[in-house]
């Protein structure tokens, strides 16, 4: 059974700075019509970096949730720009390192019921002193946290940012699967 719905019309109700809202007039796979709303946001990076059994993470106040919120660095996307690039440049810009080299770990589609954000998570390797430049109007702190202290902030509810939990995951797992 084909499952693809079809995009009849475009309707955009909102264009801001960082996302857009659409109400589409689509059809369903059996010729049914139907509307479908659509954040379209342009995505983002995040990177990975894990130095000496330590995990780097940025705490953040995140207006959308009234609350401040412990994360791998990251940022978005600027128009035709590569993800690793956004990846290396945030890690720098939040908490002054620099990269050698990124690898991407996922991409991961955070909720695709409404919007086609995509995030792209990568790994820092051969990382060196640089220095923090913050955008205007970011504010935040970042520290690192052994493996293990990061696990429990994830079981008490602590880290509740999708792409740090699933990162910090992808570590646990990696570990766990080397033989002692």
């Amino acid at each position: 059974m084909n499952l693809a719905e079809k995009t009849v019309r475009k309707n955009y109700v909102f264009e801001g700075k960082i996302i857009k809202v659409r109400c589409d007039d689509a059809e369903l796979p059996d010729g049914r019509p139907c509307r479908r709303e659509v954040v379209e946001h342009g995505g983002g990076a995040a990177v990975l970096y894990v130095r000496g059994g330590e995990v780097l993470l940025v705490k953040q106040y995140r207006y959308a949730y009234g609350e401040e919120l412990y994360e791998i660095p990251a940022g978005k996307l600027e128009p035709g720009e590569d993800p690793a690039k956004t990846a290396a440049r945030e890690l720098e810009e939040e908490a002054g390192f620099v990269p050698e080299t990124v690898r991407l770990l996922y991409v991961l589609y955070p909720t695709p019921g409404y919007t086609n954000e995509k995030i792209y998570i990568y790994r820092a390797e051969g990382v060196k002193e640089g220095h923090v430049h913050l955008d205007d109007g970011e504010f935040l702190t970042s520290a690192f946290y052994p493996l293990e202290k990061a696990a429990e902030m994830i079981e008490r509810g602590e880290i509740k940012d999708a792409k740090t939990v699933v990162a910090i995951q992808r570590v646990l797992l990696e570990n766990a699967a080397k033989p002692m």
